[in-house]
């Protein structure tokens, strides 16, 4: 597979990013009991902020993230689970240190739901530390952050 650009979202992804999101999360409803957090998002608000990067055509992945002081988080990463394995979730990742690099912020932050266990054995290996495990609402999460050098 042939290493695609990642790109900014445009109005005309908006379909894409929502069914991409959909697709990624939806088997962990039953496992939550609840709907993830990007499902619920508000795809068009977020794609017009310039929060949403894409790649793929038509769009196999998707990171959003948000600029804040002292860091970058990432507020959702998503892989269509047609293309598991072909190495997109680890060009998005790399993206997201990058353009936290380019914004010359120090570190990225995101977190996970705990019973997204998948994630929890993906992240360290992409420099990611636990930093807290915390209940907001209805989520339990593992908060996680990637300080770059």
């Amino acid at each position: 597979m042939r290493d695609e650009q990642i790109r900014p979202a445009t109005a005309a992804d908006v379909p894409a990013v929502r069914a991409v999101t959909d697709a990624a999360y939806h088997p962990y409803i039953a496992r939550i009991g609840v709907v993830p957090q990007p499902m619920e998002a508000d795809h068009a608000a977020d794609v017009a902020a310039g929060r949403v990067f894409v790649t793929g055509e038509p769009v196999t992945g998707l990171v959003v993230v948000e600029a804040r002081a002292d860091h970058l988080f990432l507020d959702s990463i998503a892989v269509h689970p047609d293309a598991h394995g072909q190495g997109v979730g680890r060009r998005l990742l790399r993206f997201v240190d990058a353009h936290a690099r380019a914004l010359a912020l120090p570190e990225v932050r995101l977190y996970t739901n705990a019973m997204m266990w998948e994630n929890q054995e993906i992240y360290p290996k992409y420099g990611y530390e636990v930093v807290e495990r915390r209940v907001d609402g209805p989520y339990d999460r593992i908060h996680y952050r990637k300080r770059l050098r």
